[in-house]
């Protein structure tokens, strides 16, 4: 699209080149000397004369220090990542994640230093809160620390273990990214990322030729992503058994500062809610094909490449939600909608826009979806999308935007506080997306009505049924791959088996078994189990939002307030703070009972249609 922008970068670096990334890439190494002097003086006084050490002044000194070494680092590593994702074969741009990648090793290795100090004073801290008061609010990020070295290496194996992982791991993970960015169609010059999209068309031959055309794509590649995947999980597997992690599970768990108790509350909650799901895509099937508005020919469920399909029978062209939007009208709107909700978060909006945030624009070899980075020195963000002016567009945009605001609630926080969990991550990112679903639901029109409908519910069938069919796949991934190798056929197979225990009868038999190779998730080796925390942040949105209903504009206050602590305590002891008990599956399933309405009402429209 003409309008769509690419991102403003000025304020961060202006190039690789330039003196100020020079300059921080140098202040980042003497950053990191600096702390490796602070681990070498306490290791010296550990072994020769440990009662003359203090402790806690050391421990304050050292985290001090570590907090302009911890905001060069997470700001380098992110540009590194964010310039290469619009240009995935720029070898410049490559050749600079290896770098910054290198540099981020060293980090850790510091970083697996310090958690020696740590636990071998362990008995101290208690002293060092008392000395120092102000970093009490440390005290759960220090006894995280401390539990982590419980699943670690020694320092030698880890540091190996790190240096590896570039030409391993990491390496699987850039190789998926430029093959799923560089593949196009032949025929009609699309991307894959652009054929993706279309599976939003309003128009049924579209929809199902883009799926028949992505699915082509990927079996063209399948035996270069079985291999990419296999060799993925391998590694992690093997790295797990070496680090004491029962299973994979539990490393993600511990990683979302999450309970064992409340996944399996959350998961349960979803599993009983399988019915009413099944009943929508029936729903919906049921509506394309009365209408004319699918080119499959098998009524005993939803085609898979009809799950994004409109239920609009195009009556009011121009509405809403089946107009063409451009990007300054979907500027406008998220703006006014987050305003609606806070002045806050509407000026925020108002700033990223203006400052050139975002980079929205479809092109080749920049990778699909969307993501928010953020960037602790100047405490700004940028997001990535790929924006072609349907609805969806604008939901994924609010999306991405609520990461951002997220992150400018916690302006004034150390940064160590930085990296909250995925789970508490999402739950702002969808009460950004539930602010303008909500407010079109109460706009549009009656003949709008099953349109609006249809695309929350549709979006909340992803977050809940597909995370739920990606959260069984990646976990017999796991299992099988523990017993031996894996091939394309066999990740066929077990997206097939997935996908029936998720979305059982409310598919019929024209399904995507090869969604293995679509999700990058699967492809990182930090992001095992990536999908839950959707699910938890979809749930807890709904529930923080029907607390909005009841409070009114006051609960913008306590909302930021609940943002800004995310970064130093556990998913279950934040959501107290909010009033709620995650560990109760009640407390989900009262999540879901506000979709269960919406089904029922579609119900009740769509007949009349």
């Amino acid at each position: 699209m003409a309008d769509t922008p690419h991102w403003n970068l000025d304020s961060l670096f202006s190039s690789i080149d330039s003196p100020e990334y020079k300059n921080a890439l140098a202040e980042f190494t003497a950053g990191m000397e600096n702390l490796e002097s602070l681990l070498e003086s306490a290791r010296t006084f550990i072994t020769q004369a440990n009662e003359h050490f203090d402790f806690p002044v050391w421990l304050k000194g050292f985290l001090e220090a570590d907090e302009a070494v911890s905001s060069l680092g997470g700001t380098l590593n992110a540009y590194a990542y964010i310039i290469y994702s619009v240009d995935t074969t720029n070898t410049a741009f490559l050749n600079n994640i290896t770098e910054v990648d290198n540099l981020m090793l060293r980090y850790k290795q510091i970083d697996l230093g310090f958690k020696s100090v740590l636990l071998a004073n362990s008995g101290r801290l208690e002293d060092f809160y008392t000395r120092f008061p102000e970093f009490t609010e440390y005290r759960y990020i220090l006894n995280e620390t401390l539990e982590e070295t419980k699943h670690q290496m020694s320092a030698a194996e880890e540091n190996l273990a790190g240096e590896l992982q570039q030409t391993g791991g990491d390496a699987w993970d850039r190789l998926h990214e430029q093959l799923i960015s560089n593949l196009k169609d032949e025929e009609t010059g699309k991307t894959f990322n652009e054929l993706r999209n279309d599976a939003y068309s309003a128009d049924a031959k579209t929809r199902k030729s883009a799926y028949q055309k992505e699915i082509a794509l990927l079996k063209q590649n399948e035996i270069a992503f079985a291999a990419c995947l296999a060799n993925l999980k391998g590694e992690t597997l093997a790295l797990n058994r070496r680090r004491k992690w029962q299973k994979p599970l539990d490393r993600s768990l511990a990683s979302a500062r999450l309970s064992q108790k409340t996944l399996d509350a959350l998961i349960n909650a979803i599993e009983e809610s399988l019915p009413m799901w099944r009943e929508y895509f029936k729903l919906k099937a049921d509506f394309l094909h009365k209408n004319g508005l699918t080119e499959s020919t098998d009524k005993n469920g939803l085609a898979f490449y009809d799950l994004f399909a409109p239920m609009s029978l195009g009556t009011e062209n121009g509405g809403l939600l089946s107009k063409s939007w451009t990007f300054d009208e979907a500027r406008d709107y998220i703006i006014e909608r987050y305003n609606s909700f806070s002045p806050d978060m509407g000026s925020f909006a108002k700033k990223a826009f203006a400052e050139n945030w975002i980079d929205a624009e479809v092109r080749a070899g920049k990778v699909g979806g969307a993501y928010d980075e953020d960037f602790p020195l100047g405490h700004q963000s940028r997001i990535m999308t790929n924006f072609t002016g349907a609805f969806s567009d604008i939901i994924t945009l609010a999306h991405e935007l609520g990461h951002a605001y997220h992150f400018s609630c916690m302006k004034g926080k150390p940064a160590a506080f930085f990296s909250y969990p995925m789970t508490l991550a999402e739950t702002a990112s969808t009460f950004a997306e539930t602010i303008v679903k909500q407010d079109m639901i109460a706009k549009c029109t009656e003949t709008e009505k099953i349109q609006i409908l249809d695309l929350d519910l549709q979006d909340v069938s992803q977050v809940l049924v597909d995370i739920l069919c990606r959260f069984y796949f990646e976990k017999s991934v796991f299992e099988e791959r523990e017993k031996g190798e894996l091939n394309a056929s066999d990740f066929c197979r077990l997206m097939r088996d997935a996908q029936e225990k998720s979305y059982g009868s409310g598919l019929n038999n024209e399904r995507h078994e090869y969604m293995w190779a679509v999700k990058s998730h699967y492809y990182s080796t930090g992001l095992d189990f990536y999908n839950f925390p959707y699910a938890f942040g979809q749930l807890f949105a709904a529930g923080l939002y029907a607390r909005y209903q009841k409070e009114g504009a006051s609960f913008a206050k306590t909302y930021a307030e609940l943002l800004s602590n995310t970064g130093n305590m556990s998913c279950e002891d934040l959501c107290a703070r909010a009033g709620f008990d995650i560990t109760k599956k009640d407390f989900w399933q009262s999540g879901i009972e506000m979709y269960a309405k919406e089904v029922a009402e579609l119900k009740k429209k769509s007949r009349t249609k």
